[in-house]
């Protein structure tokens, strides 16, 4: 028998869910809930990079879109602050709106960036503060993007700790050869996370593959994001250092 409450172990209209073997690898088969902390310490790191841009690089005004990151972030803590272990009509929707405000605010930071880039008024812009707050930008991309993957894959983490669904939007390394991983292994918020660093570094795919459609564009916008970001920000630098 699970050791889930028994509200877990049953289907939207009641009726008892079958009981999945524990021979299925941990992905497959409902366990224990994801911790909250990761997705919420990195979001917060998010959220600070926002609050500390430089006023041309920030969206106007500058108080209003990170406190609304802030608001919902305590909000989702206060709701669920431990585990991800339920799926509420409102939690589920403060998560999506999360991310989504995430994205709006780096996005028109990326643009504002790409901006102040060519403008003449930066011309003399010192090339460490190009490479830093380009590198502060592109880690919030990051952070965005791995938000995006870990609410989205298989439904999102509660999701995904009751087993919903058999079938993974992204296909990890563990997975494809779960002899070498651990028995109860399953992807959590680092995992996530890493997979939007090597594809913002590699513009590409690693060891982690894209399976639904949705998740191969969210990868193709980051891989633009961050080269867009990457390859200014550096061409402008070294531009400035060699003038």
């Amino acid at each position: 028998m699970s050791d889930l409450p028994p509200a877990l172990n049953r289907e939207p209209d009641g009726t008892p869910r079958p009981e999945k073997p524990a021979t299925l690898p941990g992905w497959l088969r409902r366990t224990e809930a994801e911790q909250r902390w990761p997705a919420a310490l990195v979001i917060a790191i998010a959220i600070v990079i926002h609050l500390v841009l430089p006023p041309d690089l920030a969206p106007r005004p500058r108080w209003l879109l990170p406190g609304l990151e802030g608001a919902l972030l305590v909000s989702i803590v206060v709701v669920n602050p431990l585990r991800i272990n339920r799926q509420t009509r409102i939690l589920r929707p403060l998560s999506i709106g999360l991310a989504a405000l995430l994205t709006v605010v780096t996005a028109w930071s990326v643009a504002l960036l790409v901006h102040a880039l060519f403008a003449r008024t930066n011309a003399n812009l010192p090339p460490s503060h190009l490479l830093l707050w380009g590198a502060a930008i592109w880690l919030t991309n990051v952070i965005v993007f791995a938000l995006w993957y870990w609410e989205g894959d298989r439904g999102g983490p509660a999701a995904r700790a009751d087993a919903k669904s058999p079938h993974p939007d992204f296909l990890f390394a563990q997975m494809q050869v779960p002899e070498l991983a651990r028995h109860d292994w399953e992807p959590g918020f680092f995992d996530y996370f890493y997979l939007a660093f090597t594809n913002a570094t590699a513009f590409s795919p690693t060891d982690t593959l894209p399976m639904s459609t949705w998740a191969k564009m969210l990868m193709v916008a980051e891989s633009v994001l961050s080269l867009v970001t990457v390859l200014l920000v550096v061409a402008r630098a070294v531009n400035v250092i060699g003038g």
